[in-house]
């Protein structure tokens, strides 16, 4: 019963920023990892980041010094945060929830770059 509810994206200038957040509800009792993938219309999607229970972090090289994944436990809620955004940054975002059981997506999120 678990539900991953997605907010943030919208339309932003070149080089704008936003933030993503992931909020979670329902029982959770461990996670092994949460993250990020992305995906445009006739594309597979792709990973962006993702960040495990110990707090480690990887993200995908085009986004290395631009993007930053995180969490607040107490809130149950991921965050990726976005910057200097490129119109090739476009797309769905989707957040997902590892479970030693399961995987959880979200929504999907529609992140817009464009003048």
């Amino acid at each position: 019963q678990v539900q991953l509810v997605e907010s943030g994206g919208g339309l932003v200038q070149p080089g704008g920023s936003l933030r993503l957040s992931c909020a979670a509800s329902g029982s959770i009792f461990s996670i092994s990892s949460m993250g990020w993938y992305r995906q445009v219309p006739g594309k597979e999607r792709e990973l962006v980041a993702t960040i495990s229970r110990n707090g480690d972090t990887n993200y995908a090289d085009s986004m290395k010094g631009r993007f930053t994944i995180s969490r607040d436990n107490a809130k149950n809620t991921g965050y990726l945060q976005m910057n200097s955004l490129k119109p090739e940054d476009t797309a769905v975002y989707y957040c997902y929830l590892l479970t030693p059981t399961r995987c959880y997506w979200g929504q999907g999120t529609q992140v817009t770059v464009s003048s």
